[in-house]
């Protein structure tokens, strides 16, 4: 593990230690922070471990605190290209997460996702059933179900949904020529406009993604996403999660008016509990303390 920097008392993340992690396919940023039973946090699209800012204060004191950059994001591994997308899969990400935790000591842990971590955390518990406690997800229908059961209202709204799929470069070099445009435009969309981002953390969400790496590589994740991942989804078969899972979303998104969540993960996962919370998309920023009161309890009951 290389040490990037260690934050005492300013920025984000007070007291929290950063560093990369070494996994079989390259390096993982995290930011630690807190004491007690590890809790991996993962992020969504188009951000990075960052996101987590507002909610580790309600964590660190029961928890230590992982946040971790997906591959392809923020500083973590820009891997290749690959015809079918494999290099961007939700299995291949999950098993950095497997690899840095363990590369940490932490052997079995807790997750808390939202958006593609959440599809991550998703591949993660059928993948490593043996490492994952429990798994907390934000504003996430599974991935396949989303994709068979969406709308033209659906489309209209989730419109990056179909055109990061897009064969190369075609999205790359449109979103290359204005990143900063295209992540405001993008991320504005919902019920709250920009107003959950602190500015910090706005310009580490514009830093990372203007680097052509993290757009190569975000597209790859929504390709692998309608096409190998749901490859994977099909080749289980009816196996489903098996650790507690907690799902949550926001009241003014779109998940809420356009999916039954807990129908749909129940078809998913052996044991499934979960609300809308109020607010839109992202929760973790916007409503942090209604997440941190649905999340401390399911973490508390999670088996050991």
């Amino acid at each position: 593990m290389r040490t990037v920097a260690t934050t005492a008392g300013t920025g984000l993340f007070p007291g929290a230690t950063e560093a990369l992690v070494p996994t079989p396919d390259g390096e993982i940023f995290v930011r630690m922070v807190g004491r007690g039973a590890p809790l991996l946090l993962l992020h969504g699209y188009p951000q990075t471990s960052a996101m987590w800012h507002r909610m580790t204060p309600q964590l660190a004191d029961r928890y230590t605190v992982v946040a971790a950059d997906l591959r392809g994001y923020g500083r973590s591994l820009k891997p290749p290209s690959a015809p079918d997308h494999a290099t961007m899969t939700k299995r291949a990400s999950a098993a950095d997460m497997v690899a840095a935790m363990a590369a940490l000591g932490h052997e079995r842990f807790l997750v808390g996702s939202h958006d593609r971590g959440a599809r991550v955390a998703h591949r993660m518990a059928l993948d490593h059933p043996e490492r994952v406690r429990a798994v907390a997800m934000l504003d996430i229908a599974p991935t396949r179900e989303m994709y068979a059961h969406a709308t033209s209202a659906f489309a209209q709204t989730y419109w990056h949904w179909y055109w990061l799929t897009q064969p190369a470069p075609f999205p790359e070099r449109l979103i290359a020529a204005d990143p900063r445009f295209f992540w405001l435009k993008c991320c504005g969309w919902g019920s709250a406009g920009l107003a959950p981002f602190h500015w910090v953390a706005l310009d580490e969400y514009l830093e990372r993604y203007a680097d052509p790496d993290v757009i190569r590589c975000a597209c790859e994740d929504y390709r692998a996403a309608w096409t190998t991942d749901i490859a994977h989804d099909d080749a289980d078969g009816g196996r489903r999660i098996a650790c507690p899972l907690l799902v949550n979303w926001g009241a003014d998104g779109a998940i809420e008016r356009f999916f039954d969540a807990l129908a749909l993960w129940r078809s998913r996962a052996e044991t499934v509990e979960g609300a809308a919370l109020a607010g839109g998309h992202y929760l973790a920023e916007e409503a942090p303390a209604l997440v941190a009161a649905a999340w401390l309890p399911f973490f508390e009951r999670a088996p050991a």
